[in-house]
């Protein structure tokens, strides 16, 4: 028995269990797919395309998280 990696709990196998691997495989897509979002949609070339609403929500982000640093 050995403790998991991820967890730092004691595992039964000599392995990390699945489900921290699992865990910390979504959490890294999720950080990946959230960082690629604004190229994908490529938001910062043609932002006059967009919507008025699309526009004013993106606006409305950006103040908030300018603000909160």
């Amino acid at each position: 028995m050995k403790l998991c990696k991820i967890c730092h709990k004691i595992s039964a196998t000599d392995e990390d269990h699945l489900d921290c691997i699992q865990k910390r495989s979504i959490e890294t897509e999720s950080e990946d797919f959230k960082n690629g979002l604004p190229e994908k949609l490529n938001l910062s070339n043609n932002n006059h395309e967009l919507s008025v609403e699309i526009r004013a929500i993106l606006e409305h982000i950006s103040k908030n998280k300018n603000s909160d640093e």
